[in-house]
């Protein structure tokens, strides 16, 4: 079973719309779906500038979202020292939870490390994800 970290923006984007192509991921079988209160709070920060009135469809969403907080920067594996201090937690996070993917709109931040594993997390947009693995788990 894939163990999914959401960036930020993921649950930014799916929220923000409901005809969403990110909203394919809580369609998917065998997966659980994870992030943190960091992330959860950028994502509520971003839609209540810009979509106040979709904030009810990020509770709906996280609902089914497990919270997971990162540990201390100190442990931060050498891969991850690249990273801009904001998105340091998120990968932080992303390995406190055991996930098997990082997945990330960023790909500014995230770039350099897109497609490598950092402590047993791949990091990828949704569309490589997809690609790669969604398609067989649909249902």
């Amino acid at each position: 079973m894939d163990r999914l970290f959401l960036d930020a923006n993921i649950l930014f984007s799916a929220a923000y719309s409901a005809d969403s192509p990110l909203l394919e991921l809580w369609r998917l079988k065998k997966v659980l779906l994870f992030s943190s209160a960091y992330a959860l709070e950028e994502a509520r920060r971003n839609l209540a500038l810009l979509r106040p009135d979709r904030w009810s469809n990020l509770q709906q969403l996280t609902a089914r979202v497990q919270l997971v907080d990162a540990p201390p920067p100190a442990t931060a594996p050498s891969e991850a020292r690249a990273l801009p201090q904001k998105d340091l937690p998120i990968l932080l996070a992303a390995i406190e939870a055991r996930a098997t993917h990082l997945l990330t709109a960023d790909k500014r931040h995230f770039g350099p490390l897109r497609g490598k594993t950092v402590e047993g997390v791949l990091v990828l947009t949704l569309g490589d994800y997809l690609r790669t693995k969604g398609k067989s788990r649909r249902r």
